[in-house]
């Protein structure tokens, strides 16, 4: 009789490879001690539920190793495993499921080469689709398998819910066109950024400079101009888009102001947004396509 783990994982093969995704550049953190999966960040939820169409609470009855040659892509230190779990809620998406759901996924292995105790333990499951037969999922990356407790699904839903608002930030994909215009008087001044999005929705930065105090900057993600005085709060959703997708340089091709001084203010200004953005600390190691 043929095992189960090696049944599904052979049916499934060419969905594994295609999980198979690059990792990021250089994660701050890529596992806690022990080899437990690290805490995810406001940016690791953010990645998997905007690259998700299903996110499912689970609980894990089964974790069995997938052979090496049927799990290619895995990372060095990692194994991927065949999942049987429960389903307890369908957070969101709205694809038929039944109560027993079989996936792959990845997870780091101990100094044994052994993957964190998973049996009965409630997780969070991130998936592209469903496949095959009800309750086969094919997950949104190798790692879109995240341990639940309270705080992460509430913080969870507040991306969800975010993600479908009505006014919810586009994707940025670059910097189009950067400006800066000096005012009338001595220190005033405007350095607008406008942003290339993933859906060529209106998107733009603006930075404005007074003579009575520092520069203050807002960002819209409308036609309406941004109001300098609106930067985005840490681990929302329109700081993720902005701190997690922005080029770390302004593009010396994107800046159309029309002087060298000008063009230095800009980069400068530039500089001081995404100083107070901040980093964008991700703690996974694959990256949600």
């Amino acid at each position: 009789m043929i095992h189960p783990a090696r049944r599904f994982a052979g049916k499934i093969l060419m969905t594994a490879a295609a999980l198979a995704v690059a990792p990021h550049g250089a994660p701050l953190h890529a596992a806690a001690p022990g080899g437990a999966p690290a805490a995810p960040g406001y940016a690791d939820l953010a990645d998997l539920a905007d690259s998700a169409r299903l996110v499912v609470l689970a609980e894990v009855r089964k974790a069995a190793p997938v052979e090496a040659e049927r799990a290619p892509g895995v990372r060095l230190g990692w194994g991927r495993f065949y999942m049987e779990a429960r389903t307890r809620t369908l957070i969101a998406g709205n694809a038929p499921l039944g109560e027993a759901i079989r996936y792959l996924a990845d997870m780091p292995l101990d100094e044994r080469g052994k993957p964190p105790p998973m049996k009965n333990r409630q997780v969070l499951l991130f998936a592209r689709a469903t496949q095959g037969q009800a309750g086969d999922l094919q997950l949104a990356a190798p790692d879109a398998q995240v341990p639940w407790d309270a705080g992460t699904e509430t913080r969870l839903r507040a991306i969800l819910a975010a993600l479908v608002a009505p006014d919810a930030p586009k994707k940025v994909t670059g910097v189009r066109e950067a400006i800066h215009v000096p005012g009338n008087l001595a220190g005033e001044g405007e350095t607008q950024f406008f942003l290339d999005t993933a859906d060529q929705s209106a998107a733009a930065i603006t930075v404005q400079h007074r003579p009575d105090g520092p520069a203050a900057w807002g960002v819209s993600f409308s036609e309406v101009a941004a109001a300098a005085d609106n930067a985005p709060q840490r681990d929302t959703l329109p700081w993720y888009r902005l701190a997690c997708f922005l080029p770390g340089r302004l593009p010396a091709d994107a800046d159309l102001s029309g002087t060298p001084e000008n063009k230095a203010q800009a980069q400068a200004d530039y500089r001081l947004v995404l100083d107070q953005l901040g980093p964008c600390i991700r703690s996974r190691v694959y990256k949600a396509p």
